[in-house]
């Protein structure tokens, strides 16, 4: 069993994201650090692209703030290396296709497997070309996350039957940010995820930012997924991001697990 999967055997998990090296990796380090000891579950890593189509402007500021500070993914891999001393939560990237094409799918799915990461996500790869990255993620033990939408119905079921790790479902249709209200039938998505293959845990997100939001998704799923409301705070508070990254976690993660109880 993968480690990711182990993460959702626990019960209702957070699953917090970060661009990293926004404001720098310093920061970066400290706030995984924050989230992990405040109770998230699994962590994504965003590598920052150029071009990020599935995201809102608070995720593109972040991007180009970090790539205008000089971020590469060879510094990622060493940030990661450096987390994985002592932050034992699974850790999945989440960037886009080209990102790994580019410094070359093997060598980039590899290092990554090697340096201790868990899974992949890439929101611009259509399920009918993961073919590209999918054989080389399981040579090397990474779940390649899969992505359902509003839109997917007919392939939900499709997408489904060869999900790994957890299916990423999209709550609203759009780019991501933070939402006032979700109006998706989540519910509707997980059942015929679960219909397709009952095994696989599905965890929400675009749009979540507040604990009655993340505790109402997670009563139809089995977690929620935070980034936007996360990459604002460290907008707000740059280096000194940390503390509050970690109160907000604490939050999430208190109202996920009153789902459980």
């Amino acid at each position: 069993m993968s480690n990711i999967a182990k993460a959702f055997e626990k019960g209702k998990v957070f699953i917090p994201f970060v661009t990293c090296g926004d404001p720098d990796l310093e920061t970066t380090a400290a706030v995984v650090r924050a989230m992990a000891a405040a109770g998230a579950d699994l962590i994504e890593l965003g590598i920052p692209f150029s071009d990020p189509t599935a995201e809102g402007p608070v995720i593109q500021e972040a991007n180009v703030r970090a790539l205008s500070g000089g971020v590469t993914t060879d510094k990622i891999f060493d940030l990661v290396r450096d987390l994985r001393r002592d932050v034992t939560v699974p850790m999945v990237f989440m960037t886009y296709a080209n990102v790994v094409f580019s410094y070359g799918s093997e060598r980039f799915i590899s290092t990554a497997a090697e340096i201790g990461m868990d899974g992949l996500i890439l929101p611009d790869l259509p399920f009918e070309e993961k073919k590209e990255f999918a054989p080389l993620c399981a040579q090397y033990g990474l779940d390649l996350v899969s992505l359902i939408a509003p839109t997917s119905e007919g392939r939900i079921s499709m997408i489904a039957k060869e999900a790994q790790g957890f299916v990423y479902c999209v709550s609203s249709m759009g780019v991501t940010g933070v939402r006032g209200s979700i109006t998706t039938d989540v519910g509707a998505m997980v059942r015929l995820v679960k219909a397709a293959n009952p095994g696989i845990p599905c965890a929400v997100g675009f749009g979540i930012s507040t604990p009655e939001q993340a505790a109402a998704m997670t009563r139809v799923s089995d977690g929620a997924i935070v980034g936007s409301a996360i990459v604002k705070l460290c907008a707000q508070y740059g280096r000194e991001s940390a503390p509050h990254v970690a109160e907000y976690v604490r939050q999430m993660k208190a109202a996920v697990s009153a789902v459980n109880s």
